[in-house]
């Protein structure tokens, strides 16, 4: 059972042991619940599209084009989720659902966005000696493993999820951790977002699109600037989006290990903590027009594509006006005699 509600539910309960009154996160819960629409109608249509030309009209025949199938999947799953989480549930198996939903987006798009820089990096940099590692039976395993290990990453937040009350009436999703190791999991789900997020794929991708950017400054192509132009909005766009909730993330690991012990700096990161996350969410909406309509292969794809779909509906129009209009004839000569 379920009901809406004009307030929006953080995906985690970013709580301390300071007063915290989340009186100005309530004050502007509609500007989010809007927010969170927004976000899910426009994540929702312009993934759908990019999986509609990648499954229709573009053939997985490498790597890139498997990666950008399954970082497309990944913000789907992001962006069903938002509407999820604006509504208050009673059912300790919905919150299960979503926080799982949540989950392996969050791991798969930052896997996935990783593991496409490497990808260009190959391709870009080792573009002879890396045309077998790039290969699509390559990309399938690199997939599998991927979705493997954010399901694994996923599991204790799921295990966890459920319904917190302080009322009859209201439920919040939270994770709810047993009381003797509720600082353990806490210190362990932060690590893994960190580690994820700041120390392993943002060195990663910095490293790949530097690589990238070298080899192009000694390059004479053509097309050089439009590369560095979309190297330049990949990289800016995840640091834009992840760095300042990663980085609250941190802040809040510093206060479980009581490094920081001040209630005005603690109040202060449990406000900003909705706002960084929503900017982070907001990333699953902007993957598609980063990798996707960015791309010169995509945007003629997806220009081919309606021609096709729009040519087919007013073929088939023409086709059942003229035979609408042969059976008006018969019709009429088979009166007149």
């Amino acid at each position: 059972m379920t009901e809406a509600s004009t307030e929006t539910t953080p995906m985690y309960d970013y709580t301390s042991n300071c007063d915290n009154s989340s009186s100005d996160v309530q004050d502007g819960s509609k500007f989010f619940l809007v927010l969170y629409c927004m976000m899910f109608g426009f994540g929702l249509l312009a993934n759908c599209t990019v999986l509609w030309v990648l499954i229709q009209h573009i053939k997985l025949r490498m790597m890139t084009d498997v990666l950008l199938l399954n970082l497309v999947m990944s913000d789907l799953l992001l962006a069903v989720s938002l509407p999820l989480w604006i509504l208050k549930s009673q059912s300790v198996a919905l919150c299960k659902v979503v926080t799982g939903i949540y989950q392996l987006g969050f791991y798969g798009g930052t896997f996935f966005v990783t593991l496409m820089s490497v990808d260009r990096y190959l391709a870009i940099v080792h573009a002879v000696a890396a045309m077998r590692a790039r290969a699509l039976r390559y990309g399938i395993i690199a997939s599998v493993v991927i979705w493997t290990v954010s399901v694994i990453l996923a599991v204790p937040q799921v295990a966890f999820a459920s319904l917190e009350t302080e009322d009859s009436e209201t439920f919040e999703c939270h994770p709810v951790y047993p009381e003797e190791t509720i600082e353990f999991w806490k210190k362990l789900r932060n690590f893994s977002e960190n580690t994820v997020g700041i120390f392993l794929c943002l060195p990663i991708m910095i490293f790949c699109y530097v690589k990238i950017l070298l080899v192009l400054s000694k390059s004479r192509n053509s097309k050089k600037d439009k590369v560095v132009k979309l190297i330049f909005t990949v990289v800016c766009v995840f640091i834009a989006c992840w760095v300042p909730y990663n980085i609250l993330v941190f802040l809040q690991t510093l206060e479980q290990l009581e490094i920081l012990d001040d209630c005005e700096v603690s109040n202060n990161i449990s406000r900003a903590m909705h706002v960084t996350e929503t900017i982070a969410l907001s990333h699953c909406c902007l993957n598609p027009i980063i990798y996707a309509f960015m791309g010169e292969k995509f945007r003629k794809s997806l220009g081919n594509a309606l021609k096709k779909h729009f040519c087919h509906k007013s073929r088939r129009s023409l086709s059942h006006r003229d035979t609408t209009e042969n059976e008006t004839s018969n019709t009429g000569v088979r009166s007149t005699y």
